[in-house]
């Protein structure tokens, strides 16, 4: 008897190690499935927009340098780099944000809103719409008062 209540806390002890609990669950293999390669594409879209951007300035910087009077093209080329940078850090950094959310979602890791801020969020909250409706009172006041000049001059 013992020896079989022995084997049963074996398989007990075996089933926990295969519990639920370390297996992902359905959500988060579709954020994974739909994530992942959001993220790979906006990375290969971040490489392709830098790649464009380096190769577009080194063929115009010759240009640059011969057709200098022409300030006006040569301005919009500029922006035009500039414009290849920016986007390209903007994709390459919502590709990075997308994936770091992709992994911290996967490990549990989940940000809880600490109480003392939640109380600073309703307060402001509150401060907000308190100032939204000493605005509206004064603005039917100068409208009110408008109104009583109006009627005075006319």
């Amino acid at each position: 008897m013992a020896e079989h209540h022995q084997q049963l806390q074996h398989r007990t002890d075996g089933n926990r190690k295969l519990s639920p609990e370390k297996c992902p669950t359905t959500s988060q293999v579709l954020a994974v499935v739909a994530l992942f390669p959001i993220g790979g594409i906006l990375l290969t879209l971040a490489g392709v927009t830098l790649t464009g951007s380096v190769i577009g300035l080194v063929v115009t910087t010759p240009l640059f340098i011969i057709f200098s009077p022409v300030l006006v093209p040569a301005a919009f080329v500029i922006v035009l780099a500039v414009t290849g940078f920016l986007t390209s850090g903007a994709l390459g950094l919502t590709a990075l944000s997308s994936l770091s959310w992709i992994f911290n979602y996967l490990r549990g890791v989940r940000t809880k809103v600490p109480e003392h801020l939640d109380h600073a969020k309703r307060r402001m909250e509150e401060a907000a719409g308190h100032m939204g409706q000493r605005t509206k009172d004064l603005g039917q006041g100068m409208q009110s008062r408008a109104q009583e000049v109006g009627r005075k001059g006319g």
